[in-house]
Formats: structure tokens, C-alpha cells, sequence
């Protein structure tokens, strides 16, 4: 059995007629009802042509059937290609022309309805570990997307070790806040559910008054940053409130540690931070059982063998193991630049690793300022900003400066003295670390799942050691 739609369907309940879904309105699909309209989708596409190895398409708004669609997707032994819902024409066509699906939905509703009159596909198409299941495609911060591709075999593994690492039973309930087009609320989300049997509170989109319900009947709840400080400014979000919850886990951007420990104040909890990419899902998470340190994301994964390049003490992270994609569609050559010989995926992260296995995470390569001929990691000033009074978060970047090639630059939401900052910084590090320059926002750019991106700050303040 190789095919991820039979490894998930063996963890559906005994009894079928328990929920997969809770919506907001109180409304409950059962796993019988999901598994029933995945089988009719894939029926669907078979009946349509859709052949093992064809890409299908998916840009729409988060619903059940949506899931289905996926579900389906893999049952017919197809690749899916999920799609941010909120790209443009000219974005999805782009995707459109280098993936060539042979089916693009924009309606799931639509098209499950489409489905209505197909013959189910009762027995899912035979895939191998090494077949192609989902093609995701990166942000493209750096360049064009790329689309990351990921086996049967990478998401099959890294959901049995997600579902091991943090203790998913029947019993529990997830609180399911996140998109569908990404990995996060995709695969790592969804994956622990279906293998536990277990019923997802399904909401469209992270709403205050929504989570803070559903938390009265979840038991796991997977977010972003934001998510978790979104609660905090929420005085109805207390000790009580979470008091039915077992477990909080966050991804997809970096989490403050003041965000960790007003989180742990508040609650009594410690929220467990793990580190992923589209490149490989899930890579290390912190412990179920045992310490949870701010500004960690714990230890590599069972299979995952991790390591810092160049043999320094922080460098690029490199990994190789189960879950590790196969390669860029269509990009042989970027696919071996980014692959050492002896099979690594440089994941482009900085961090280093403790004795014990512990992971750091510094930042991005790509965010390395180099000024004055000495490299500056964002991380280290960005903590201690992030620790000022009046701070509530920063972004620290290089742009062009004259004299240096690059000038360090912080980015503040909050308010406060740019001199007073700037000297406080300087008190504690070396001189070419200190930002020459200090601006105050209202907010930071993000993407859609919580990340800043640096990339729009260097652009907005290109200019401004300009002479």
C-alpha cells in the first residue's frame, strides 16, 4: 500500500458516521460523507481522463469540499497542485503554463456537484512510494516559483512521524484555523487528523470569536504567529478558555519569544514550536514531553539526519531523510544546485545545532547582510530590539549603503528614540551589527501565512543611504 489515500483512509473510524468536520454553525460532516464524495471525485476525474501522474489544479476558498477534491485527487493516483486563492490571473498563469494540469478547479463546490453522477472509484489507483503526489509551489521570493515535489512516499512519512511526535489519538479534536493551499494546514494539519480518525473544528479563516469557541471543544490547535497573538490582545482569551486544550503547536514564521512567554503566563501552556518548509513538510519539532526553550524549534524528527554546512558553528542547514522532496518540477538544474553530492537538500536557513540535537534557526541565507566585508545575521539584532519597551516586533535588513555595501536597517512596530535604540544595540553588539538607521511602521508585509518578507523592506528603503 503506497498510495497516501489508503495510508490516510486506515486511520477514518471503525464507525464512519463519526464527524471528520465541525463547521462554525454547528453543522458536522461525517467521515463517511467525505470519504463517500472523494470517491465520486476520483470516479470523476477517471471517467474525464485524468491519468496517473496528471497534475489537477485547485484555486478556491477553504471548504469541505475542497478536501474532497484533494482526497479525490489522490484516490484517482493524480498530483495535486493547490493554489494560494488569492493569486491573480497573471500568477495562476504562470502556474498554469509550468504545471500543465489537465484539470484546473476554481469552484470546488461546482465541481463536487459535477462528481454527482460519476461511479465512485471504490479502489484507490496503485502508486508507488516514489510516484509524485502533490506538487507545491514556493513563494518565489527570490526568483520565479519553483514546484517542490513531494512523493506518496515524503508525505506518507512525515505524517506517521507527526502524528508519533505529537501524540494524536481518536480522542482528539483539531481546531483547524489555517489555509489549504500550504503545507501547514494541508498536510501537517490534516494528515494528524485523518490518522487519528479524529474530528477537525473546521473554520474558514482565523476569527477571534470563532477560535475562542472552538477551543471549548478542541483538544490540538496548529497556527501560525499571528494566530497566537491575535488571542493575547484578546482579553476573553484567559486560562480558562485553553483549559480544555492538550496541546498548541506553531509554524510557518518565527515566533517571539515574548509572544512564547506572555503566551505561558497567560495560559499556563507552553506552546510547541516546530520547523518546516515546502521542501520537505515538518523537519523538527520540539518535544511533546520535555523542555520547550523560546527560540528553538527542537530536535530533527525520527529519519531526519541534519546537519550545518561548511562545518561551522552556524551555517546553512542541510538535511536529508524520508520527507525530503525529490527535486523542482521541471528544473533539473536548480534541482542539483540545490542538493550537495552526498544528497543533502540545502534548505537555505541559517542556524546551528547544539550537542544534543537541538536546533536554532538564525534566518534566511538569502537575508545575510554583509556590511563592511563582515556577515550580520538578522536574528541576533532582531532579539534585542524585540526585548525594548514600546517594541512589538521588528525586521532587521540590509540595503545599499556607500561606504559599506550593505547598511543594517531595522524595521520597529511600536514607537520609541531611534538614537536611544540604536545605542542600546550598540552597547551589547559588535559595531558593523549595529543598525545604522531605525524606522518605525504600524505593520510589517507579510505572506498569507504569517512570514515577513524582507525582500519588500530592502526595496522600500533601497534609498536610504542614497547621496
Amino acid at each position: 500500500m503506497a498510495n497516501l489515500y489508503d495510508i490516510l483512509a486506515e486511520g477514518f473510524p471503525a464507525d464512519r458516521t463519526k464527524p471528520a468536520f465541525i463547521l462554525s454553525d454547528g453543522t458536522q460532516v461525517s467521515y463517511a460523507e467525505l470519504e463517500a464524495g472523494a470517491a465520486q471525485i476520483a470516479g470523476h476525474l477517471v471517467a474525464s481522463g485524468v491519468a496517473p501522474g496528471d497534475r489537477v489544479g485547485l484555486q478556491t476558498e477553504k471548504s469541505v469540499e475542497a478536501v474532497m477534491i484533494y482526497l479525490g485527487v489522490l484516490k484517482a493516483g493524480a498530483v495535486f497542485l493547490p493554489l494560494n486563492s488569492a493569486y491573480t490571473k497573471a500568477e495562476v498563469d504562470y502556474f498554469i503554463h509550468d504545471a500543465a494540469p489537465r484539470v484546473f478547479v476554481t469552484d470546488a463546490q461546482a465541481f463536487r456537484d459535477e462528481a454527482n453522477d460519476a461511479d465512485p472509484l471504490t479502489e484507490a489507483v496503485a502508486r508507488k512510494e516514489t510516484d509524485l503526489a502533490s506538487l507545491i509551489y514556493t513563494s518565489g521570493t527570490t526568483g520565479r516559483s519553483k514546484g517542490a515535489m513531494l512523493s506518496h512516499g515524503n508525505l506518507a512519512e512525515n505524517a506517521r512521524a507527526l502524528h508519533r511526535a505529537w501524540g494524536f489519538t481518536p480522542d482528539d479534536v483539531l481546531l483547524h484555523a489555517l489555509p489549504i493551499f500550504h503545507v501547514h494546514g494541508l498536510f501537517v494539519a490534516m494528515h494528524c487528523a485523518f490518522l487519528s480518525g479524529a474530528p477537525m473544528v473546521w473554520l474558514p479563516k482565523f476569527d477571534d470569536a470563532q477560535v475562542l469557541a472552538g477551543l471549548a471543544k478542541s483538544t490540538v490547535m496548529m497556527g501560525v504567529p499571528t494566530f497566537y497573538t491575535r488571542l493575547l490582545a484578546n482579553p476573553q482569551f484567559t486560562r480558562r478558555a485553553a483549559a480544555h486544550m492538550r496541546l498548541f503547536i506553531c509554524g510557518s514564521a518565527p515566533l517571539l519569544e515574548s509572544t512564547f512567554a506572555e503566551f505561558e503566563d497567560r495560559t499556563g501552556m507552553r506552546i510547541l514550536e516546530r520547523y518546516g518548509m515546502s521542501e520537505a513538510v515538518i523537519i523538527t519539532s520540539n518535544p511533546l514531553h520535555g523542555d520547550r526553550i523560546p527560540g528553538s524549534v527542537g530536535y530533527p524528527l525520527p529519519g531526519v539526519d541534519l546537519r550545518i554546512g561548511g562545518g561551522q558553528e552556524t551555517g546553512v542547514i542541510e538535511i536529508r531523510g524520508p520527507s525530503v522532496f525529490s527535486g523542482y518540477w521541471e528544473m533539473p538544474e536548480k534541482t542539483a544546485e540545490e542538493f550537495t553530492a552526498d544528497g543533502y537538500f540545502k534548505t537555505g536557513d541559517v542556524g546551528r545545532q547544539d550537542p544534543d540535537g537541538r536546533v536554532w534557526i538564525s534566518g534566511r541565507a538569502k537575508d545575510l547582510i554583509i556590511s563592511g566585508g563582515y556577515n550580520v545575521y538578522p536574528k541576533e539584532i532582531e532579539l534585542i530590539l524585540d526585548e525594548l519597551p514600546g517594541v512589538t516586533e521588528s525586521a532587521v535588513v540590509g540595503v545599499p549603503h556607500p561606504d559599506f555595501g550593505e547598511g543594517v536597517v531595522a524595521v520597529v512596530i511600536g514607537v520609541g528614540d531611534e538614537a536611544a535604540m540604536i545605542a542600546t544595540c550598540r552597547a551589547q553588539l559588535a559595531p558593523y551589527k549595529t543598525p545604522k538607521r531605525v524606522v518605525f511602521v504600524d505593520e510589517l508585509p507579510r505572506n498569507t501565512m504569517g512570514k515577513v518578507q524582507k525582500n519588500l523592506l530592502r526595496d522600500r528603503y533601497s534609498n536610504l543611504f542614497s547621496t
